[in-house]
């Protein structure tokens, strides 16, 4: 029997740690060698006496990359495990990070991308009533290319958006710390991004669609629009800006679609005559 993709991934996150420590230098100030360790914790003193391991980075972006890239290691990993599964990894500024089909999940291809989203920092304990929030608001989709023009195979994407079954988005929120991995109280959320859209840009620089702000809106898949369509209407009638960039790939898209359609048309127009 098919399994449901997004009990799926939720399921899969029972299991999930994040269990990158810090970054190896090889040589370090305080070096002994050999170096042995009779298990991961102790693997990890020996590093930071001997000042092996160095902190990941604080910097949103680029902590989000690592634990990206962490997630889907782990879900390829899991899909490994299945049978009748296909996959295949996207690229860093892509969408989306990870697309899974085969016969397992009932056929075609589903898109999966990976959100990183830091906890609001407040100084002191929560205050009630307080609403607890991610420090800036997830990105779900570029808005002025692959989404607003679905049936088009845009670059840096497997295939037009329009011919994934469905989309889900694996949400990390984590608390930043100063200890050498920067990542505390990890929590995975795993929605359909329309579910969590919001009316508003995640960046006021970028053409990209955000969603909701608050962490129980989020764990519930409580966003601002009540039903899928309503969702794409909103967000494909909103006027992002155009680029010189975009507007060429867009037109070159056009041209190579109408052409390919022209193609299938004289392809059936010669198959007719050939029966008549």
């Amino acid at each position: 029997m098919p399994h449901d993709l997004l009990d799926w991934l939720r399921e899969q996150f029972l299991g999930y740690d994040f269990n990158v420590a810090g970054v190896l230098r090889r040589e370090g100030p305080a070096s002994t060698w050999p170096l042995t360790a009779a298990n991961p914790a102790e693997l990890e003193e020996r590093l930071i006496t001997g000042g092996h391991l160095l902190p990941l980075p604080k910097e949103p972006a680029a902590l989000a990359n690592v634990l990206e890239v962490d997630i889907v290691d782990f879900l390829l990993e899991r899909l490994n495990q299945l049978e009748n599964v296909e996959h295949h990894r996207g690229s860093e500024r892509g969408y989306p990070d990870l697309e899974v089909g085969g016969d397992v999940f009932g056929g075609g291809w589903h898109a999966v991308d990976i959100k990183v989203a830091q906890r609001a920092r407040r100084s002191g304990p929560p205050r009630p009533g307080t609403v607890e929030r991610t420090q800036s608001r997830i990105t779900l989709y570029t808005g002025n290319t692959y989404f607003r023009h679905p049936t088009l195979h845009w670059p840096g994407t497997f295939r037009p958006f329009d011919d994934y079954r469905s989309h889900a988005d694996v949400i990390i929120i984590y608390t930043l710390t100063d200890s050498a991995s920067r990542v505390a109280d990890l929590e995975v959320i795993v929605q359909e991004p329309w579910r969590i859209g919001s009316s508003k840009r995640s960046s006021t620089t970028r053409e990209y669609i955000g969603a909701v702000d608050g962490l129980d809106d989020l764990r519930a898949g409580r966003g601002e629009f009540a039903t899928a369509e309503e969702f794409y209407r909103f967000w494909r009638r909103f006027p992002f800006r155009t680029s010189p960039g975009v507007q060429r790939n867009y037109e070159r898209l056009v041209a190579e679609q109408r052409a390919e359609l022209e193609m299938l048309r004289a392809e059936r127009s010669a198959d007719g005559a050939e029966r008549a």
